[in-house]
């Protein structure tokens, strides 16, 4: 990846406020670097950014407040610290696409042949998992279509789970996937939209059957009363419904996997599978192998 991390980075006045601070942005970049991810990182709080850090503090046998505090950052810094802030020089690949509107509906996603990234933005955006509306406000006058732009990005980018999950636990009550090694070790968290209540997801125990990068998404209407009325098959790409990553369960039909709109993991329903983030599907995927265990609490 063409990017340098340096201290002279400098972003646009007005980024921090009462509502966005910079602490708690370095600490959602640092979590994701621990894998206890925040989702989308926008330097705002919320829900996902409380619950992985109060899941980092009890990993760490620290006092357990959710908050953002001296002994938190310091915890992060010690461990996964570096800069907030990074340059990076938009390639020509960046650019090459393609790129076309997503439409409504699975009936017309099933009439092109990818479910493509809409523009450049939103792939870069993806790439360092924050919310596209903060990189366009750090780079305000940028053409992310242009090769040669050097454009503000967050200090956060794809990393491997270090260890080998054996363990998934889906917590569809505080909407989080727990990862778990073979010695009960918490690898690393991710918010989760499990279910609802109509379309809940299943309890007990089932396991990893195999692992799909850039899944083709097949539709059946059989035994839904929800989507269209006709079989349906959608090209991959990270716009496709189940994102770029695709976990298939044991249980006919179960999967975690990708979704084409992060910012709505954990505020959101699904149809019973478990949605995460793309770059987090992708992390955990990476990280499993068939028969790694999945419990649902």
């Amino acid at each position: 990846m063409d990017q340098a991390q340096s201290p002279a980075v400098k972003v646009p006045s007005g980024v921090f406020s009462e509502k966005r601070s910079r602490d708690l942005l370095e600490a959602q970049i640092l979590l994701d670097k621990a894998h206890f991810s925040p989702g989308v990182i926008d330097g705002y709080g919320g829900g996902n950014t409380r619950r992985a850090i109060e899941a980092y503090q009890r990993a760490n046998g620290m006092l357990v407040t959710g908050q953002v505090d001296a002994g938190l950052l310091e915890a992060l810094r010690s461990a996964h610290g570096g800069e907030v802030f990074a340059s990076y020089t938009i390639t020509q690949f960046d650019v090459a696409g393609p790129f076309r509107p997503v439409p409504g509906g699975m009936e017309a996603m099933a009439e092109l042949d990818s479910l493509a990234y809409e523009s450049p933005a939103e792939a870069l955006a993806e790439r360092f998992h924050m919310a596209q509306a903060f990189l366009q406000e750090l780079n305000p006058q940028s053409d992310f279509g242009q090769p040669g732009t050097e454009i503000i990005v967050i200090a956060a980018q794809d990393r491997r789970v270090e260890g080998k999950v054996t363990r998934i636990e889906v917590d569809g009550a505080a909407s989080v996937l727990r990862a778990f090694a073979a010695d009960g070790k918490l690898l690393a968290t991710y918010p989760a939209t499990v279910g609802s209540a109509d379309f809940p997801s299943p309890n007990g125990r089932m396991t990893v059957r195999t692992l799909a990068d850039k899944p083709i998404y097949y539709f059946s209407p059989k035994g839904r009363d929800w989507g269209p009325g006709r079989n349906l098959t959608i090209a991959a790409g990270p716009n496709n419904p189940v994102g770029s990553t695709w976990i298939d369960l044991s249980k006919e039909g179960y999967g975690i996997h990708g979704t084409p709109d992060p910012r709505l993991i954990g505020k959101t329903a699904s149809h019973g599978c478990v949605r995460l983030t793309n770059w987090d599907a992708r992390a955990l995927g990476q990280a499993v192998e068939a028969g790694t265990t999945v419990e649902f609490v």
